[in-house]
């Protein structure tokens, strides 16, 4: 006998569909210039051949993010927009640049965060303020300023770590974030590579 909905079944493929349309996974990031990408794409074009099993972000994705806030309802985001509109014309541009490379547990590879990464610091506890104020729940974790480059296979760690190694003396130029970028990702929603897309950014105004 078929089990009614409500009394312990799964949901179907269309609910789960539904639900995951019904979410957008956000968070609130800074980008580097094309400039700045370029320079640190250049220095990883042995890495690009040595290591195809990798698998690497998009150039055009590099972020580094301030707060992530997850998965929330659709209805909910727009919400942000205004207080952190707000925010980024009272702040000026922060001056960073991108330094060496590291990796979390052998299975991220990430490019370090150089400059003023006090006023990154403060930016960011700016813009989780902002979040709270929303009244959006999310996990405030610790900022680790970084750049994800790629991450490892399940079966291929080592990989990580030897271009990580390759970018202890990369020494990127400095350059201005100019914008604050509230983006929307498909995470977790398809078989294919993760895609960013901006929902909406905001310039540094102040001064």
């Amino acid at each position: 006998m078929t089990q009614a909905r409500g009394q312990g079944t799964e949901p179907g493929e269309g609910e789960r569909e539904r639900e995951r349309a019904s979410t957008v996974r956000v968070f609130i990031a800074l980008a580097p210039p094309d400039e700045a990408k370029d320079e640190l794409e250049r220095e990883l074009r042995p890495a690009y051949d040595a290591y195809p099993q990798m698998r690497w972000n998009r150039i055009e994705d590099w972020h580094i993010t301030l707060a992530f806030l997850g998965e929330l309802p659709v209805g909910t985001v727009p919400l942000l927009g205004p207080p952190l509109a707000d925010l980024a014309a009272s702040r000026g541009p922060v001056e960073l640049a991108l330094r060496g490379g590291g990796h979390f547990d052998e299975r991220v590879l990430w490019s370090g965060i150089d400059g003023d990464v006090d006023g990154l610091h403060r930016l960011a506890a700016d813009v989780r303020g902002v979040v709270k104020e929303c009244g959006v729940p999310f996990e405030d974790r610790p900022l680790r300023p970084h750049l994800t480059l790629a991450r490892a296979r399940r079966d291929d760690r080592s990989s990580v770590a030897d271009v990580a190694a390759g970018l202890a003396g990369f020494a990127g130029r400095p350059w201005r974030a100019e914008r604050l970028h509230l983006v929307g990702s498909n995470f977790g929603r398809g078989p294919g590579p993760i895609r960013y897309r901006d929902i909406e950014a905001w310039t540094f105004d102040g001064r």
